[in-house]
């Protein structure tokens, strides 16, 4: 029985050693996305001077930054995930709906009070971690 749990163990190790390299290609394919995107943003001069003459193409560039700061949200996610990383991923992407969206009003409205719920939970999260860190600071 021992040696079956023995294997058990050694296979979850396996496993959690394979999940955590499938993490690591992930978020490096990320970030080489990421820096390809901002190049290509960089190097669309033409782009810029359209926007000099006529603001309607602003919307799309705001929507293509906002992409690429959900981008660096979700790499930073990959690289140090906790739940306070995923809900900063979840105000952005309400915010950038909210901002580069065609929504209604009422969208706008469930928008708002979704990122302020959003911040209400990660300011908990946040008491609760830093309550956490105290208890063991105080235990040492």
């Amino acid at each position: 029985m021992a040696n079956c749990t023995d294997r058990i163990k050694k296979l979850k190790k396996i496993i959690m050693a394979g999940s955590e390299m499938l993490e690591f290609i992930v978020a490096v394919l990320t970030l080489v996305g990421i820096v390809l995107a901002i190049i290509g943003i960089v190097m669309d001069v033409g782009f810029f001077r359209q926007l000099l003459t006529d603001s309607a193409g602003f919307k799309h560039y705001l929507e293509q930054i906002l992409l690429l700061v959900i981008g660096i949200e979700f790499l930073v996610m990959l690289c140090r995930p906790n739940s306070e990383n995923v809900i900063e991923i979840l105000i952005f992407l309400v915010a950038r709906h909210m901002i580069v969206g065609d929504t209604t009003p009422f969208e706008d409205f469930v928008s708002v009070v979704s990122v302020v719920l959003l911040c209400i939970v990660r300011r908990y999260l946040r008491i609760s971690e830093e309550d956490r860190e105290k208890k063991k600071a105080a235990e040492s």
